[in-house]
């Protein structure tokens, strides 16, 4: 039996820094995209983009660790048992008792933010041939730093697809469940069936303890870049 309308409760989920990390992610990858497929005369804003993702993919990881409730990794990743249950609820269209990510969902951010990882960090030695190459390129053999070019390609499609499927589950909740995903990730506010566990109570990180492990995330990725030591 589905829940009704009035069975249904708005309940604070996403906190500021995971929407922020979202949207900023959004652009910066619709970014890479363009400046990936424009020619050399945007290598350099595509070299950028790459440290912002590395960056904020970084953060994300800490934030997954340190940070709110239904940020973390142990709240949204689970096993075989809790996969299968969560694609029951899917297939029924029946509102998802998950606060946060719900199990399918949790594998799919771990495996985008692994395959964004993947693609920042093979950015970094690759080569494009012509006149332009990653800051660490020069620690590899020319060889070593073609064949880590071609994974930064191949990566690049794992990712549009891994996108595309997120993009689709996003659109099933809202046609089929009318579950409004993406404006729960503005406004962080979900709605829940009333006995949803976990809902209620969670707790919510200091922003300032956001801000601080983005400036380590930044400093480690600028330490990365320009190798100063």
């Amino acid at each position: 039996m589905k829940p009704g309308p009035s069975q249904l409760k708005e309940r604070k989920v996403w906190d500021v820094p995971v929407r922020l990390f979202h949207w900023a992610l959004v652009l910066l990858f619709a970014f890479m995209f363009f400046s990936g497929k424009s020619g050399s005369q945007w290598i350099e804003w595509h070299m950028r983009s790459g440290y912002a993702i590395l960056t904020l993919v970084l953060f994300r990881i800490l934030w997954g660790i340190a940070g709110s409730t239904h940020a973390r990794f142990t709240s949204f990743l689970a096993g075989p048992a809790a996969c299968m249950q969560c694609l029951k609820h899917l297939l029924a269209r029946q509102p998802s008792p998950y606060p946060g990510h719900n199990p399918l969902g949790g594998w799919m951010v771990l495996a985008l933010l692994l395959a964004l990882l993947f693609q920042a960090s093979t950015g970094l030695f690759a080569n494009d041939d012509l006149l332009s190459e990653g800051p660490l390129a020069v620690l590899v053999s020319k060889a070593t730093s073609d064949q880590l070019s071609r994974l930064h390609s191949w990566n690049f499609n794992l990712l549009l697809l891994l996108a595309g499927l997120h993009v689709a589950a996003v659109l099933y909740h809202a046609g089929f469940m009318k579950e409004n995903l993406i404006g729960a990730m503005f406004t962080g506010v979900k709605r829940l069936p009333a006995d949803a566990a976990g809902g209620a109570g969670a707790r919510f990180a200091s922003p300032w303890l956001a801000l601080v492990l983005l400036v380590l995330a930044a400093l480690a990725v600028y330490l990365i870049v320009k190798r100063p030591f």
